[in-house]
């Protein structure tokens, strides 16, 4: 019999723990498959452990991993994809918004053997605003990445054949994002759309701040833009450095006694080149970070509990 894993990852999802839980085990009973369920948490600091112990106290295929701080919400559930031993996984998000009704289909494309299989988010009942900004968001990304192609409406809900299971487990990435893993492998996805539901209880973790910091990584491990961007923004302004240097030395061999150079391009100037300079030196930092964290070699989760592996 084929064995299907099931990964979702928690922080603070108390009050969705347990309907995430028995909606899965509806979904996945109804298949002719054996089964784990893996839940990682990411330091939760409610009642999400608790209810997680409870559950796998009654589930022995019930797994669970407890951080042992927060690893970000990229880290945490890419390692959690790692553990799965199943000839195929399913990573969907315990706060509902990914619908587990959803999973028949999932196998059933996998089934034809198609490798990786993605639910694209088509329609959302989240605020019209919210969901604006996001689509503006992953265009971003998609347009500065350097990939073939970054996924848009795409957060890792789908099913994973155990060989994309295993190139996750090789994937050299300090702060590994699902979107770019996808992208970096080369696997053509199959998508099977959904509305995305509005979160029941407990506030979302894709805050702002989250987000930028998804964005830099993306700009960071698999986009040239900044620096090209620097080079030829660079080029443009030693270019007009040059031939304002010219223009003011011709106009001084012109009127040599009564030309005076005036302090007002003078500053305009040094703060337009200090401004320039201070935006590349912060981008160079970045990519000094990413590059810094690949040769720390730091784990990407630090594992504080095990329980039912």
């Amino acid at each position: 019999m084929k064995k299907i894993s099931i990964v979702t990852g928690c922080y603070n999802e108390e009050d969705n723990i347990e309907n995430w839980y028995r909606a899965v085990i509806e979904q996945i009973e109804k298949l002719p498959y054996d089964r784990e369920i893996i839940a990682i948490d990411n330091c939760s600091t409610d009642k999400t452990v608790e209810k997680l112990k409870n559950l796998a106290k009654n589930d022995p295929k019930f797994k669970v991993i407890v951080n042992s701080r927060n690893f970000g919400i990229a880290r945490s559930p890419f390692y959690g994809m790692r553990q799965a031993s199943g000839d195929a996984m399913i990573y969907l998000a315990s706060d509902l918004q990914d619908p587990p009704s959803l999973i028949p289909k999932l196998v059933e494309q996998w089934e034809k053997g198609n490798k990786i299989v993605i639910g694209e988010k088509t329609t959302s009942k989240e605020s019209k605003i919210k969901w604006f900004l996001r689509q503006c968001f992953y265009r971003i990304m998609s347009t500065i990445s350097d990939e073939n192609e970054v996924l848009d409406n795409y957060t890792g809900y789908g099913i994973y054949d155990k060989t994309i299971v295993e190139l996750m487990k090789q994937y050299d990435n300090p702060n590994p994002y699902i979107k770019n893993f996808i992208a970096e492998i080369g696997f053509e996805p199959v998508r099977v759309p959904f509305e995305q539901a509005k979160r029941q209880a407990g506030a979302t973790k894709h805050t702002f701040s989250i987000l930028l910091d998804c964005l830099f990584s993306v700009l960071t491990t698999s986009s040239a833009f900044p620096i090209k961007f620097m080079i030829i923004c660079g080029f443009f302004l030693s270019l007009m450095s040059f031939l304002a240097g010219v223009m003011y030395f011709i106009y001084k061999l012109l009127n040599w006694s009564s030309f005076q150079l005036g302090m007002a391009p003078l500053i305009i100037g040094v703060f337009l080149i200090l401004s320039f300079q201070t935006l590349f030196i912060g981008l160079l930092g970045e990519y000094i970070l990413s590059i810094y964290k690949r040769v720390d070699k730091h784990p990407l989760v630090i594992e504080k509990e095990r329980i039912n592996f």
